[in-house]
């Protein structure tokens, strides 16, 4: 199937997934109020949400299906949580190469109720709280929700590549922040930061005797010759100051059943963890970490044929003619960034291009000014839909530019 944006769709069982498919299933991603209309055109495409549209693995379905088949309904035991734990540490250190202690990996329902567990119980009271922008849109608002201030650091630019502003974040820790907020891979602009990267974060950490959280979600999403590497096996030091959360949430499509892992990376986290988590551990699904085990255990092939037709999407934009727009390809996630500024003077634009996207062209995506100050003009478009419909979506966007 050719498009015009050069490239030929390869034959995949995912091709089948229709918008229509998808507005019918009733996820959040696909049922944007709303209707629209442009020729032979009809109905608004979801690209807004960080969740695929992809059917998930048998075996994670079949774990889903044991739960109810066996009531398994209940407060989780420490048994599930053990293998969970174990299947945890095994899957990150065959793929990602650090194999955290299982009994230093402890469930929670969500990232975000990891960071705000690390905000009260693992930085100053008061500190204000460090952040890269463009970042994930709710890490700007929780702090505020927990009396913090938040610090918006605006990533700089090496060449195409959004990458830290470590002179930034050095002066708000020197100013009385207490904790920096670390995403990677990074959401919403793909980068997959480096070991040498990561080790001039930790240095700037430790020279103001900060903390790290390390949002490590789509850790198993990346491409080509990027390769996550955890932040806190990257030295003693990132060890000694980091908290790490991840899921399998987004590279298993699981978001729904709300289970998550904190990885405690020293003694005394550890310790701290032990008399302050349970709270943040109780919210955790039963049947979520069932499916979280099968998941890391048995659904890796599942994964790499994601990852083979996510790679395939990311070329399919990389080759889309969309004049006016900077797209950037993630190194991983599969969330691109697309820079609209550019806009302004050739569309006469007087409202954010998302907006101008959304009513012009159906296509939702996540209006940049969401993501901090510094993504304003901007679009986060999820690639993570059929080929087909990412075609008929980038079709759609380049019709309106024209």
């Amino acid at each position: 199937m050719a498009s015009s944006t050069g490239v030929t769709a390869t034959s995949h069982r995912f091709d089948a997934l229709t918008a229509a498919h998808m507005r019918a299933g009733g996820s959040w991603k696909w049922s944007t109020p709303g209707s629209w209309r442009r020729g032979e055109r009809e109905g608004l495409i979801g690209a807004f949400v960080a969740e695929m549209d992809y059917p998930v693995a048998d075996v994670v379905a079949d774990a889903v299906r044991t739960s109810a088949d066996g009531s398994r309904f209940g407060y989780l035991p420490d048994d599930w949580v053990a293998d969970m734990a174990a299947a945890t540490s095994a899957f990150w250190g065959e793929r990602l190469g650090w194999a955290p202690d299982p009994a230093r990996v402890r469930p929670v329902p969500d990232v975000l109720t990891a960071f705000t567990a690390t905000v009260r119980h693992f930085t100053r009271p008061g500190s204000a709280i460090v952040l890269p922008t463009p970042a994930y849109m709710p890490f700007l608002t929780v702090p505020a929700m927990l009396g913090r201030e938040m610090v918006q650091v605006p990533m700089a630019r090496d060449g195409a590549r959004f990458v830290l502003d470590l002179d930034a974040i050095g002066r708000a820790f020197a100013d009385g922040a207490g904790l920096l907020v670390l995403t990677n891979p990074h959401n919403p602009t793909g980068r997959v930061f480096d070991v040498d990267e990561l080790a001039a974060v930790t240095e700037v950490v430790e020279c103001h005797g900060g903390r790290v959280f390390s949002d490590e979600i789509h850790a198993p999403l990346t491409f080509d010759a990027h390769r996550h590497r955890p932040y806190a096996a990257t030295s003693e030091a990132a060890a000694g100051h980091t908290v790490t959360a991840t899921s399998a949430s987004k590279a298993w499509n699981t978001p729904g059943l709300k289970c998550g892992q904190v990885i405690l990376s020293n003694d005394a986290d550890a310790a701290h963890w032990e008399a302050t988590g349970y709270l943040a551990e109780h919210g955790t699904a039963t049947p979520g970490v069932l499916a979280t085990t099968a998941a890391y255990r048995d659904a890796r092939g599942w994964l790499d044929d994601v990852l083979a037709y996510l790679d395939g999407n990311r070329a399919l934009l990389a080759s889309a003619d969309l004049p006016g727009l900077e797209v950037t390809v993630p190194e991983g996630t599969y969330l691109a960034w697309l820079d609209g500024r550019g806009l302004g003077a050739g569309l006469g634009l007087d409202e954010p291009p998302s907006a101008f996207f959304t009513r012009e062209a159906g296509v939702v995506m996540t209006d940049g000014a969401a993501c901090g100050e510094a993504g304003r003009g901007g679009m986060r478009l999820n690639l993570a839909m059929s080929r087909p419909v990412l075609t008929e979506a980038l079709d759609r966007v380049r019709t309106a530019l024209s």
